[in-house]
């Protein structure tokens, strides 16, 4: 698969085939689209379903993960068992030392508590770079993305053109609500995240989420000190991670 001419066309016309398709037939549509296609996982559960697809479907999409070095336990022990149950390789992607001693150096290894700007050079430094040579060669990153997580993300589509990346981004799961998502879990078996159970619907770094408290939104567990409600780290920002990188 090679980028289009218009490539905003292309994701347009891409967003519409998925639209009206299950989530085995959008993900056997992006497999058969050619080219190096990235499914990146944070482990959390709607990951894991799009996971247990391409496992069960022996799907040609390359599933990876930003192994921050700052993982719950739980994570970490998740990404075992699941490549067991799939009879899959989850290829880790981890931040170069050099820019953790840089970082610690600038800030302190938890500086991110002290100042957005501190967080995002974080995020910078354990995903959003390890991220790059992820996706480097992709032309089709998956992600787990769906409307229902937080209001910056309730316009979340099937299909994108990543300018930042050069690359089509896809959300095969942009619709799903979460009751849909813990159905599949619990009819195919697919092992999840203990946090779960424990009240953090979204698991990231350790330091960086909390659980969440009744009423809450599903996300407000995540960099729970900051006031913005539209905090991310940049993976799916395009504005965010160019700031991010320009401090590289």
């Amino acid at each position: 698969m090679t980028v289009a001419a218009n490539p905003n066309a292309e994701a347009e016309t891409l967003n519409a085939r998925l639209a009206i398709l299950d989530l085995a037939g959008r993900l056997s549509l992006v497999a058969s689209l050619g080219g190096r296609v990235v499914f990146t996982t944070s482990l959390g559960i709607e990951d894991q379903v799009i996971t247990a697809e391409i496992g069960s479907h022996r799907l040609p999409i390359d599933v990876v993960t930003l192994q921050t070095g700052r993982l719950f336990p739980e994570t970490l022990a998740l990404i075992d068992e699941t490549e067991t149950q799939y009879d899959i390789r989850i290829s880790r992607y981890e931040p170069e030392q050099a820019d953790i001693d840089a970082y610690a150096a600038k800030y302190g290894i938890n500086g991110f508590y002290e100042s957005v700007e501190a967080r995002h050079a974080c995020c910078g430094v354990r995903k959003l770079k390890p991220l790059a040579r992820a996706l480097d060669g992709a032309t089709i990153w998956i992600t787990g993305l769906r409307r229902g997580q937080s209001a910056n993300r309730a316009e979340t589509p099937f299909a994108e053109y990543d300018a930042e990346r050069h690359l089509l981004k896809v959300n095969p799961l942009a619709d799903w609500d979460i009751d849909a998502i813990k159905a599949y879990v619990a009819d195919n078996s697919v092992p999840v995240n203990s946090l779960h159970a424990r009240g953090y619907p979204s698991i990231g770094c350790e330091p960086c989420t909390r659980a969440i408290k009744p009423g809450e939104p599903e996300r407000a567990g995540r960099w729970w000190w900051e006031q913005d409600e539209k905090r991310e780290c940049g993976l799916h920002v395009a504005e965010e991670a160019s700031a991010i990188a320009a401090q590289q």
